[in-house]
């Protein structure tokens, strides 16, 4: 069993090293490159998404110029243990529109309706709920109610009315992260390790990689076009 949880400030750090677990552990899924364990550069963005959710955590006192809210799921047995999490910027210009940033569950804990209740508590709350996922995802959230809307690059575009919102929806830029001198030392220490050679065809895995789910993001979405 478990229970939902809100909150409105920085969570306590306990739940901010879970969450950081969790995002280490799902980056693959949570990384808008959809970056592969078997990708050298996997420990990069491990750090560089870990970072990114970090970051959105912080803005939860409200000093940052950003909207964010934060809602848990926890251990009914053990509310100090986090099962799952979702993390979701809500439009500052539309209270009924919020866009879902990250979604994610313990292995062990899924196929218990963790995501579907996280997902429910926003769409209970936001007549439009925005996220990007990627095709093979797609599935799963249409069978939440979610609808597509259209591609956006290796992603697709859904929501919970069908249509883009169009509210003004505050988000992080995340290139700054991708310059800092942690991110330089793992670049250096993967260099290292793994020799040029190989940090430049994990690049272009990277890249071909986008390439391949840009095409089946467009798939998705012209499918769900022509069937309806």
């Amino acid at each position: 069993m478990f229970i939902l949880s809100r909150l409105d400030s920085v969570p306590p750090e306990s739940f901010q090293n879970q969450i950081r677990e969790l995002v280490i552990h799902n980056v693959g899924d949570l990384s808008n490159v959809a970056i592969t364990a078997d990708n050298p550069l996997y420990p990069l963005y491990q750090y560089g998404v870990g970072m990114e959710v970090h970051q959105y955590l912080q803005a939860l006192d409200g000093t940052r110029g950003l909207a964010v809210a934060l809602t848990l799921a926890l251990d009914a047995e053990a509310p100090d243990q986090l099962l799952g999490f979702a993390l979701s910027l809500p439009a500052e210009d539309d209270e009924q529109a919020c866009s879902l940033a990250f979604l994610a569950v313990r292995d062990s804990h899924r196929r218990q309706g963790i995501a579907r209740a996280l997902l429910g508590d926003l769409q209970a709350r936001h007549a439009c709920v925005e996220l990007n996922a990627f095709a093979n995802q797609v599935p799963w959230f249409e069978a939440m109610g979610m609808q597509v809307v259209a591609a956006s690059g290796p992603q697709v575009l859904m929501s919970s009315t069908g249509l883009a919102s169009g509210a003004l929806i505050g988000r992080l830029d995340i290139a700054p992260i991708y310059q800092t001198a942690e991110v330089m030392q793992i670049h250096t220490y993967l260099l290292n390790q793994q020799g040029e050679d190989a940090m430049i065809e994990a690049e272009q895995m990277r890249d071909e990689r986008l390439d391949e789910l840009t095409v089946q993001a467009q798939e998705c979405v012209r499918q769900r076009k022509t069937v309806h």
